[in-house]
């Protein structure tokens, strides 16, 4: 189905587009060939301080487990055979659905980028969801190897507090839990250097902490440039450069190229360059997406609406702050707030509270945090609905999906609603989501 839409705005491809994927493709060929110059390879969670591993050398490299389950999920025949290797050595269908690509691709010791599987020295996860912890621990033990496992209990209550009187969220920072997290990460590095034998330095954790608070802002200021109409990202454009923020947010790389994206998306914005050409409406998701069908966000298209990102690849690795007066802005990083950083404990505890303000981090401690924020980008992003994905395959993620789903239709919002799964095809009904949109579409007056 396609109608003869009214071209209203110019469009352009991104230039920098090559650069990202090749950034992408750069990082996992140097974690594969990592051992081949005495480097160290570790794996972890997306969720977590990539920079604080940086400071035992620059020949480190990270394998983040959630963009490499969605990596797999994206090639679904061999999602399809990593999902059969889990299930056979009986893993069930109803745990998280990276986790079983993840495992099943050690299973199968078949790196989805070319391979063997490339083993990790060490795991190291930042524990915040019921799955996180379980999950390296496992890996560990299908490699039957002793390697060791460093799990870091992140589950200290909500960041942000609801505020009765004005109806909005605001930062309220445990800072007894930010200590308990800092002192596990003192203990993480005392043990780890013991481990590999390497002195820990502090002058790399630092250069790593400035990279790792500039991306988890940079990529929000970007995200702000989308409120603008036409918007001139789209969302399936977007699943495939906020990634870098999940791969290593302490990357130098992934640093310049964010700064060279926000240019260029402002450079749209000033010249009126449309993802969408046609665009006419605006719709927001929420969560991740079912990565073997992105091309229901190009179905949109074909009714001139286009999808300016989602709470998800707004905020899942990055930083969000919450003004006065309720609204979503970036958070500053401490250089921008004048704080000089000169000892590891400081930098520890800065890493720690930016982690722990993350919102989707807090979906797990405050779920009606997710509702209230979907409706702020709605109102922000001037949009006019919102898809919102029952995803079977995140537990974490999906936590208190009907009760957001119910908060924004009592807030007046038009929501439409689909089943499926981020990584595991065989629970995600194409035809029928299709179905779906083309009604919610015509809800919307689009026809």
């Amino acid at each position: 189905m396609q109608f003869d839409l009214e071209i209203k705005y110019p469009s352009e491809p991104l230039k920098c587009w090559a650069k990202g994927k090749e950034l992408r493709d750069k990082y996992y060929q140097d974690y594969a060939s990592a051992h081949d110059s005495g480097g160290i390879r570790w794996s972890g969670g997306a969720a977590g301080l990539e920079s604080v591993m940086a400071g035992f050398g620059r020949d480190v490299y990270p394998l983040t487990g959630e963009p490499y389950g969605a990596s797999i999920a994206f090639d679904r025949p061999f999602a399809a055979k990593c999902q059969a290797a889990a299930e056979e050595a009986g893993y069930p269908r109803d745990v998280c659905a990276y986790m079983r690509n993840y495992w099943g691709s050690k299973l199968l010791n078949s790196f989805a980028f070319g391979g063997a599987f490339p083993e990790p020295d060490l795991y190291w996860q930042f524990h915040s969801c019921c799955s996180h912890g379980k999950w390296y621990q496992e890996a560990a033990r299908i490699e039957g190897k002793g390697r060791p496992v460093f799990v870091t209990d992140c589950a200290i209550g909500p960041y942000f507090k609801f505020n009765e009187k004005t109806g909005n969220y605001y930062a309220a920072p445990n800072e007894n839990g930010i200590r308990y997290v800092v002192n596990q990460l003192h203990s993480h590095i005392e043990k780890i250097e013991k481990y590999l034998g390497r002195p820990y330095q502090d002058e790399l954790l630092f250069e790593a902490a400035d990279n790792q608070f500039a991306n988890m802002t940079i990529w929000p200021e970007i995200f702000m440039l989308n409120k603008a109409i036409p918007a001139p990202l789209d969302q399936k454009s977007m699943f495939s450069l906020y990634v870098l923020g999940a791969l290593n947010k302490a990357s130098a790389d992934f640093r310049a190229f964010y700064n060279e994206l926000k240019d260029e998306v402002q450079d749209r914005v000033n010249r009126g360059i449309a993802a969408v050409p046609t665009e006419r409406a605006r719709v927001m998701d929420d969560i991740q997406p079912p990565w073997g069908f992105l091309k229901i966000f190009r179905h949109l298209e074909n009714y001139g609406c286009v999808c300016i990102g989602s709470y998800y690849s707004a905020s899942l690795m990055f930083a969000w702050d919450i003004t006065e007066d309720g609204m979503l802005v970036p958070k500053k990083t401490p250089k921008q707030r004048g704080i000089e950083i000169k000892d590891r404990d400081t930098c520890l505890w800065h890493l720690a509270d930016f982690l722990l303000s993350n919102l989707w981090f807090n979906n797990m401690q405050d779920n009606g945090l997710k509702a209230w924020g979907m409706k702020k980008m709605y109102e922000q992003w001037h949009c006019d609905g919102i898809m919102i994905h029952y995803n079977r395959g995140c537990e974490g993620l999906s936590m208190g999906v009907a009760e957001q789903r119910l908060y924004l239709a009592e807030h007046g919002i038009p929501v439409m609603s689909f089943e499926g799964n981020m990584g595991d095809a065989r629970e995600f009904d194409e035809a029928e989501t299709i179905k779906r949109i083309d009604t919610f579409m015509e809800t919307l007056g689009l026809k």
